[in-house]
């Protein structure tokens, strides 16, 4: 189908401004070309205008840089995705010895190793970073026993990071650049900040829903070892390169063989089901994808957010379409929303879900089961019933964490049984309303999932 792109960029600069985000890329891969478009700032305060060229952060899109990274080790026989973590790494370690010794590769690139997401540690800047998190991560205790559960985990992808050093003799870093951007041509693709700075580079913003944000105090608020799950700088039309990597069954655009086609297959296979199907639209996980079920219509890709930054891919295989939307604050959710439902049902043929939230006429649900407190690491969580016999959720940071935002209050307004629309949580979380959602552990443990994270509950 033909791109056109006058109508496009003039629906994307509408859309940016009707959800006050400051600046935007864009860049869909349709019939195997790569078409670009910029709308906006990248700073309210320079007021610098966001060009195709601009480098953002793309957040936990990092994760998949770092799974191809992992499956081709595999493809090299220098990993087994199902051998302990231990045997290659012996440095890794939890405060469950035994779960330790369980706890596998393909667990850690799927999220079900029950490792946590909110271990916020700033291991310095030299090239032993993740060496030095990986030792601080042993005292981090599980969200959950390992194969019981689906928990985001950004902690497991430090650890792949390091399993990649230990297997390349390379920095994480070093290692993205000679195995992934360099053979790819993706010269807009970087790790450090001092890289960046060689590019226009876009500034995060801050600021409550429905208003203009402002700039944050500092452009990069996450330290060096958040790279393997958090911190690639890239362009949209490099992350649409990636996509096509994969598309194309693991070769570059000049026949390179980059990723075998039996992984490029097995990162997209269903590894487990996803209770929480709305924080970021997943139906299940793979080894490193998110994967998404459109009436039928298979998708992958993953969501990004970098404390002011966020960034979205969608791939649909069978059109052969890539869409990645790369922002700089505001109400950048509902941007993707609103574009990405146009642009996929234009030339993919997909029909994205609505929003995420209540009915009008909410169904009555007994919440005293579901009462009392859920912690992980880094967040106490507390479900009470008000006067008039509606729950609340109260979101504490706490342990490492407790810095990081005062304590949230929400409402919580039944969509089924286990499943509530919380309001009051901000748009970085979903379009209007944040999904919380109660379930089972596989070994009979309750817990309640915000934002994808499982918290056990513990009275």
């Amino acid at each position: 189908m033909t791109f056109d792109n006058a109508a496009w960029q003039a629906r994307f600069d509408e859309l940016r401004e009707i959800h006050h985000v400051p600046g935007a890329t864009l860049a869909v891969l349709v019939d195997g070309q790569i078409h670009e478009l910029a709308s906006g700032v990248l700073h309210r305060g320079t007021g610098v205008v966001t060009t195709t060229d601009s480098v953002f952060q793309s957040g936990s899109i990092a994760k998949v840089y770092t799974a191809t990274l992992v499956m081709q080790l595999v493809d090299a026989g220098k990993l087994d995705l199902d051998a302990p973590v231990v045997d290659v790494l012996p440095e890794f370690g939890t405060p469950d010895p035994e779960a330790t010794k369980r706890i596998t590769t393909r667990q850690l690139l799927s999220h079900t190793a029950g490792v946590t997401n909110d271990f916020t540690y700033d291991s310095g800047r030299g090239d032993d970073c993740l060496a030095r998190y990986v030792e601080a991560a042993k005292e981090v205790a599980l969200d959950c026993p390992p194969g019981t559960a689906v928990s985001y985990g950004s902690l497991g992808y430090v650890v792949l990071g390091r399993l990649i050093e230990v297997l390349t003799g390379k920095t994480w870093d070093q290692a993205l650049q000679d195995y992934l951007a360099g053979p790819l041509g993706l010269a807009h693709t970087m790790t450090l900040p001092e890289e960046a700075l060689r590019f226009r580079v876009a500034m995060s913003h801050l600021g409550e829903p429905g208003q203009d944000p402002d700039p944050a105090p500092a452009w990069d608020l996450m330290p060096r070892s958040a790279g393997p799950y958090g911190r690639v700088l890239i362009t949209a039309a490099d992350v649409a390169c990636f996509a096509q990597l994969h598309l194309a069954g693991g070769t570059s655009p000049d026949g390179t063989r980059i990723l075998s086609a039996d992984s490029v297959t097995a990162m997209q296979r269903r590894e487990v089901d996803v209770p929480d199907k709305w924080t970021v639209s997943a139906d299940g996980w793979g080894l490193g994808w998110t994967l998404y079920d459109w009436d039928g219509i298979a998708g992958y890709g993953h969501d990004g957010a970098a404390i002011g930054q966020y960034a979205y891919l969608r791939i649909v295989p069978h059109a052969g379409v890539a869409v990645v939307l790369l922002t700089n604050g505001g109400g950048a959710r509902q941007l993707y929303a609103a574009l990405f439902r146009e642009l996929l049902a234009e030339f993919a043929g997909v029909r994205m879900p609505e929003a995420f939230g209540p009915a009008a006429q909410p169904p009555t649900v007994d919440v005293t089961p579901l009462l009392g407190t859920y912690r992980r690491e880094g967040v106490v969580i507390t479900v009470s019933r008000q006067a008039d016999g509606a729950a609340h959720l109260r979101y504490e940071f706490v342990d490492g964490m407790r810095d990081l935002s005062p304590p949230l209050e929400m409402e919580l307004t039944p969509v089924s049984e286990n499943v509530f629309a919380a309001s009051g949580a901000g748009p970085s979380f979903s379009e209007d309303y944040m999904p919380v959602v109660f379930a089972t552990l596989a070994n009979g443990t309750e817990c309640v999932y915000v934002g994808m994270r499982a918290a056990p509950k513990i009275r």
